[in-house]
């Protein structure tokens, strides 16, 4: 088999060959035409402009994608990003409404490209048994391809590939030809200042089915980015992974970080408070990972993982795109018990590395919050009226909604589980590789399941009564620090500088809420909700320390609603009135959207279908946005 494999990689290499000496231009001069370019865009002095992006994107490069239907590859999807039209897999034209500023390709390190190249191969070179059976599955009907990539997926969770598909040798020819062609493409459409391709890949380790994917981003362009290989992950392990981005930076002098997402779907192993082996996290473990890490998918298609019902009870807007993802891991191959909860939500991470932090001197979850698609269509969308699926197979269509599309072979999850978000909001001093992965790794950054709400969150001691006249957001930056910033305890209460204005195409807003985490001396870690700011706060008053709701404008036969109610804009200076010297805490904004159809009644009213009994209950939801933390303690880490 590994002779067959030889053989079909050299036919593409000889071919990748052929091209880039007479189709494409020379990488590295074009590498030189992108750095005169970006020397060309002028850095603000702080962040003047939200950026809108998705940095969780699959082509047809990817191993799933392909099988599962996806005939789109990176230049479309660049295409799609940057607001051109283009044709989706199944026929039908594809356009946002509005541009994104970024986008993160993530194909899958491990075998990158495979299910393409196994699909495209003479039938009589298979010789694998498991192989020709997905091969013919493939070849036979979308439906069937679908059927032989969730073989795959648990096959994967189960650790029973075919050896073509894990052995290295075997794949890294092919990896090296599809990675640096990526790398080129991305250069192609790349314009400093307006659009910005990012390289990236998605690291997809899934221990027994249980999600420890990450995503893994670089700053830097193809004249470094080309120097290495994404790493593989099925038979890795996290430190392998820290091991390699080391290796990448001191060997190129280039920058590099990771990104976990749907932590939700890793049965508790996402946010432990141990080390991998069970024993007590070490300071230096901590202190890895919150370098690597420095921001965490806080919501997607394959749901949402700020906070969970059950961690969080006294919190009403909390199990938001929870339903479905709750009751297993991502190929479902276990079940999920409700103590393991507590390892896969953020709010309860964010909680947990304080705990980490009081034992240890380090915190190991000190991240900030964006949102992304994980989409595997090509297509960068996270609009409820522009919903195109998470895979080719569940595009556009009268049955998706209430079908049942579980990922791999076992039965779970419906249509109607999967959310039509999300968004990276990055507030960065310019649109280049650099100034937004810089963003990044200060955390000035937030999440949002799909609107494009502008939210300012800054923290200090001195804000007095900020009047939002002039330009305030200058004095913010200079009085305190933005979101994903530390402040060191002065002993007295923090203050908070809270802005939120609604999506110009999109709903009023409902409220601002800061949700505040903190440890007491005994260890013990709490957290608490405060309503901050709200729309009607001269009728709409709070009783009984809970605020009315703010109603319902939601059509569902139009799948329309109207904004009436709400506010465009929200904003307030707040101090925590709970406050305690010496306290360590923190502290992040939630904003709500009034309630909103999802991509469920729109497709209803679109393909004229009845929803489910359960897909109805869940089809009009509250949209909202996530900052990252501000966090407050006696000796903050140093930047």
């Amino acid at each position: 088999m590994k002779k067959i494999l030889g053989i079909v990689v050299l036919v593409a290499v000889l071919a990748a060959a052929i091209w880039w000496l007479f189709i494409r231009h020379d990488p590295v001069a074009k590498a030189e035409d992108v750095a005169e370019a970006e020397a060309t865009v002028a850095i603000a002095a702080y962040p003047q402009q939200v950026l809108w992006g998705d940095t969780h994107l699959h082509t047809d490069n990817s191993i799933d994608a392909f099988g599962f239907g996806t005939r789109l590859g990176p230049d479309a999807a660049l295409k799609f990003a940057r607001g051109e039209k283009v044709m989706a897999t199944t026929g039908m034209e594809a356009q946002l409404a509005r541009p994104l500023d970024f986008l993160v390709i993530a194909d899958h390190s491990d075998a990158l490209g495979s299910t393409k190249r196994l699909y495209n191969a003479p039938r009589f070179m298979i010789q694998d048994e498991t192989l020709l059976r997905w091969y013919d599955m493939m070849h036979e009907s979308p439906e069937q391809s679908q059927l032989a990539i969730a073989e795959l997926i648990t096959a994967a969770s189960n650790g029973t590939l075919p050896e073509s598909l894990t052995d290295p040798e075997a794949q890294e020819e092919n990896n090296r030809t599809v990675w640096t062609d990526h790398l080129a493409t991305l250069d192609k459409y790349y314009e400093p200042g307006k659009f910005t391709p990012i390289a990236g890949y998605e690291w997809t380790l899934m221990p027994g089915g249980n999600n420890l994917h990450r995503v893994v981003m670089y700053r830097d362009g193809y004249d470094r980015t080309s120097q290495i290989l994404p790493a593989p992950a099925l038979d890795g392990d996290l430190t392998a992974l820290f091991d390699h981005m080391d290796a990448y930076e001191e060997s190129t002098g280039g920058k590099v970080l990771a990104i976990p997402h749907n932590s939700n779907l890793s049965n508790g192993l996402m946010f432990e408070l141990t080390q991998a082996d069970g024993g007590p996290m070490t300071a230096e473990t901590a202190r890895r990972r919150a370098m690597r890490e420095p921001v965490v998918e806080a919501t997607q298609i394959k749901g949402d993982s700020e906070s969970h019902p059950f961690l969080s009870p006294n919190d009403e807007f909390a199990g938001y795109g929870d339903v479905g993802w709750e009751i297993g891991n991502l190929s479902l191959t276990a079940y999920k018990e409700d103590d393991q909860l507590a390892g896969e939500y953020l709010r309860e991470a964010l909680k947990r590395g304080l705990s980490i932090e009081q034992q240890t001197g380090a915190n190991p979850y000190k991240f900030g919050m964006i949102g992304s698609t994980d989409s595997h269509t090509s297509l960068a969308t996270g609009d409820e009226d522009n919903f195109f699926g998470k895979h080719t197979g569940n595009e556009p269509n009268g049955e998706r909604a209430n079908a049942e599309q579980n990922l791999g072979t076992r039965i779970g999850r419906f249509g109607w589980n999967y959310l039509a978000g999300g968004y990276a909001a990055v507030w960065a001093k310019a649109n280049t590789r650099a100034e937004i992965f810089d963003a990044m790794m200060r955390r000035e950054v937030y999440a949002t399941t799909g609107p494009r709400m502008t939210v300012r969150f800054f923290g200090g001691f001195d804000f007095g009564e900020t009047d939002f006249t002039g330009d305030w957001v200058s004095g913010a930056y200079k009085g305190g620090v933005p979101m994903g910033g530390e402040l060191s305890d002065e002993g007295k209460a923090p203050q908070f500088i809270v802005s939120a204005l609604k999506d110009p195409d999109g709903a009023h807003l409902d409220r601002v809420q800061i949700v505040k985490g903190w440890i007491t001396a005994d260890g013990t870690t709490r957290e608490k909700v405060f309503d901050v700011v709200w729309s009607d706060m001269d009728t709409r008053r709070s009783v009984g320390g809970k605020l009315p709701a703010v109603g319902n404008t939601v059509i569902r036969e139009e799948a329309t609603y109207t904004n009436d109610i709400g506010a465009p804009q929200l904003q307030t200076v707040w101090t925590d009135p709970e406050y305690r010297a010496g306290q360590n805490a923190f502290y992040y904004v939630r904003v709500l959207e009034i309630p909103t159809p999802r991509w469920t009644l729109f497709d209803a009213v679109r393909f004229g279908i009845e929803l489910s009994e359960e897909a109805q209950k869940y089809a009009v939801g509250q949209e909202r946005a996530y900052t990252s933390p501000i966090w407050i303690g006696s000796e903050p880490a140093a930047p």
